[in-house]
């Protein structure tokens, strides 16, 4: 309980930003470029300060929830994905109808492998909080030990390096360029490790819908 916290968390803002994305131009010469953007804003309230009961209902309306149909990508992201033929995303609503959203015209290729690091209601009686002070709490104690009955933080990153391969080996068969459209925190556990394997990043992963980071390797 007492290690020091992994920095997946530390690297990743969890401040609400709606500053624009910044990509590099495409690149002149061969190399491998793998996009991962967080879903769109779903179709469900934060609400007003909840108790640890209404967190646990709120994380199960979250996972069920679809894309709000007023939210749109930014222009520069459709641009940056408009010609893959294929984008992968989790099986959750959200982001599957915010992969078809930003890519029509691409197969979507839906893997459980990329579902977002989970988290649990902490059971403190007679506190009340917003949503987001919960989830941060709630962050913050899965990586210290607290996961009762839902996947550790050791088995996420072992599937995040899962993840991380198979987004390798469909960039490097697809003119050099994959996409997966899906969670921020989980989308952070891969960037982590795709920079430990000589990726270089352009962007920063963030607690905003529709958020994209670009990783890229010669």
């Amino acid at each position: 309980m007492g290690h020091a916290l992994p920095r997946d968390l530390a690297e990743m803002s969890l401040a609400f930003d709606n500053s624009p994305s910044v990509f590099p131009p495409a690149p002149s010469e061969p190399r491998s470029r793998i996009i991962l953007v967080r879903h769109g804003k779903p179709t469900l309230s934060m609400g007003p300060r909840t108790s640890h009961h209404g967190f646990r209902r709120f994380i199960d309306a979250y996972e069920e929830s679809g894309l709000d149909p007023q939210s749109a990508p930014p222009e520069e992201l459709l641009d940056l994905v408009g010609e893959l033929n294929a984008v992968f995303t989790s099986h959750s609503p959200r982001a599957k109808d915010s992969a078809r959203v930003l890519a029509p015209q691409a197969e979507l290729v839906a893997d459980p492998l990329f579902a977002e690091a989970p988290l649990a209601a902490p059971r403190i009686p007679l506190l009340k909080m917003k949503i987001p002070l919960w989830a941060v709490m709630a962050r913050v104690l899965w990586h210290v030990g607290y996961h009762p009955e839902i996947e550790n933080y050791r088995r996420a990153k072992h599937r995040a390096s899962s993840a991380a391969d198979i987004l390798i080996e469909r960039a490097e068969e697809n003119d050099g360029m994959a996409a997966l459209v899906a969670h921020g925190y989980f989308n952070a556990m891969i960037g982590r490790i795709l920079r430990q394997r000589g990726f270089k990043r352009s962007g920063s992963h963030r607690a905003r819908f529709w958020n994209a980071v670009l990783y890229e390797r010669d």
